[in-house]
């Protein structure tokens, strides 16, 4: 194991946190605000990273994949403890809240500790902004592209990091794709930002909510979130945004070359946008004639009633599914079956390749194929099995076995956090919705943890346990979880 290489890389990383650090400086001196918990925070990351970076000397420049998995999961680690700084310097939060809020931020999880939001410094509220944004893609994504300058190769770390179980190269190039997967992400935030100026949003709450859509985190500048500005244009610029977010890059990439026949093909798209309208109406659905749903939605003067619930609808199933967690309603009062969507939707998730959480759906779609191979075969002992094919090609045994080890290992991460959570005394809804939210990087949950809710009120084990969790499901749970088997440090 290279671990010489793997300390100058993080000592690099180091140095990048302290320079966007240096972002909130610039806000505060804007705003009028103190800026020397920001100067105090940066120093301290380029003061520590620097002499490391320049001080260590590795025999080799090459990466193997344990290298990769290695520094992979102590980068998110060493981002979300320095990235914890601000809050500290400000004085907002306390240690273990800190962290928790950092790394929800880099794993772009969303869910917060701190209440009025409103109420905290904009220069700090920017800076929370950031870490969604520097998390969304990727930190180690970025290093990728840096990599050529130091001579080394990253294919390696591209793999471990990339979300999703199937990594497609964009170029052939491993750092080409990953500025060419940069240059999409920033020009969407740029898009999106634009679009929200347009619709009403002040400069700085367009900017926040950018950095936090693309990233599909969820940070808001409001504490009712989306909700606060009671637009409809706006929520509709958020509810197309956080759908190509939750899209795979790849297709952005192929959109922007002209091929839209082959994008718009997609096998894994399709079954995405069908999980995500079917899902819109049955929550609709439930919103117009469910028990409790008021007046028949078919009455002349329902037309306002429905056009603001297919809204409602559409911008909670796009919010979930996604695991941003942005909300504009309190979907914890709507009907049983609207919230028992919604909770498989945030299991789900969105595309592999996107920056979403969940389990994606192309191992839904993978699950769901070799299911109905079973059952092809089931009662013939003598028949074939047939392979499971995706995209025109027989999907290898070894990945199918992938598929299901990510679920087993998935849910069982899901019900330890939700029996910590339980083992405090919180009930079943906030147990199980915790696990979830926390495992699959959604951010909200049910009952104590619901859209206009925070997770302040978890004793610190419990928060630090689900901030293992989050950074565990940011990182596809093997990356981090590979580490703690004997045989990963074994040479």
């Amino acid at each position: 194991m290279n671990l010489l290489l793997a300390t100058q890389l993080l000592g690099w990383l180091l140095v990048l946190v302290g320079a966007f650090q240096l972002v909130p400086v610039l806000a505060a001196l804007i705003f009028g605000e103190p800026v020397l918990p920001y100067v105090t925070s940066a120093g301290m990351c380029v003061a520590i990273g620097l002499p490391v970076a320049l001080g260590v000397r590795p025999e080799s420049l090459r990466i193997r994949p344990r290298d990769g998995f290695l520094i992979v999961s102590i980068a998110w680690l060493l981002a979300s403890l320095f990235g914890a700084l601000p809050y500290l310097t400000s004085g907002v939060l306390s240690p273990v809240d800190a962290f928790f809020e950092s790394v929800a931020g880099f794993t772009t999880t969303g869910s917060t500790v701190m209440t009025g939001i409103e109420g905290h410094p904009r220069a700090l509220l920017l800076w929370r902004s950031l870490t969604q944004w520097l998390g969304g893609m990727g930190i180690v994504v970025f290093t990728v592209a840096l990599m050529p300058l130091l001579g080394i190769g990253g294919m390696q770390l591209f793999k471990a990091e990339v979300p999703g179980p199937v990594k497609e190269k964009v170029t052939p190039r491993v750092a080409q794709t990953a500025r060419q997967l940069w240059l999409i992400y920033v020009g969407l935030t740029a898009a999106e930002c634009f679009a929200l100026l347009l619709a009403g949003m002040s400069p700085f709450d367009a900017l926040c909510h950018s950095l936090t859509t693309l990233s599909t985190g969820g940070f808001s500048t409001r504490s009712a979130s989306v909700g606060a500005y009671q637009s409809p244009a706006i929520e509709w610029i958020v509810i197309v945004f956080m759908i190509l977010a939750g899209m795979n890059f790849v297709l952005h990439y192929r959109l922007l070359q002209g091929r839209v026949r082959e994008a718009l093909s997609d096998v894994e798209l399709r079954y995405f946008l069908g999980v995500l309208g079917v899902s819109t109406l049955i929550v609709l659905s439930s919103l117009l004639f469910g028990p409790g749903a008021g007046p028949d939605a078919t009455d002349p003067g329902a037309g306002l009633k429905l056009a603001d619930a297919l809204r409602a609808a559409a911008f909670t199933c796009v919010s979930l599914v996604t695991t941003t967690g942005y909300a504009t309603a309190d979907f914890e009062g709507w009907p049983s079956l609207a919230t028992l969507v919604l909770l498989h939707l945030m299991v789900l998730g969105a595309m592999a390749g996107s920056t979403s959480g969940g389990v994606k759906s192309l191992r839904a779609i993978l699950s769901f194929r070799a299911v109905r191979t079973t059952f092809i075969v089931s009662g013939h002992r003598r028949a074939v099995r047939p392979a499971v094919r995706y995209a025109g090609k027989a999907v290898q045994p070894e990945v199918l076995a992938g598929v299901w080890t990510f679920f087993a290992v998935y849910f069982l991460l899901v019900a330890l956090a939700a029996m910590m959570v339980a083992a405090y005394g919180y009930d079943l809804l906030t147990a199980i919705s915790a696990g979830v939210t926390a495992v699959g990087n959604v951010g909200p949950g049910l009952s104590a943890i619901g859209p206009f809710d925070d997770f302040a009120h978890f004793p610190a084990p419990v928060k630090l346990f689900l901030a293992g969790c989050m950074i565990a499901g940011r990182l596809e749970l093997f990356t981090l979880l590979i580490l703690l088997t004997p045989g990963f440090w074994r040479s």
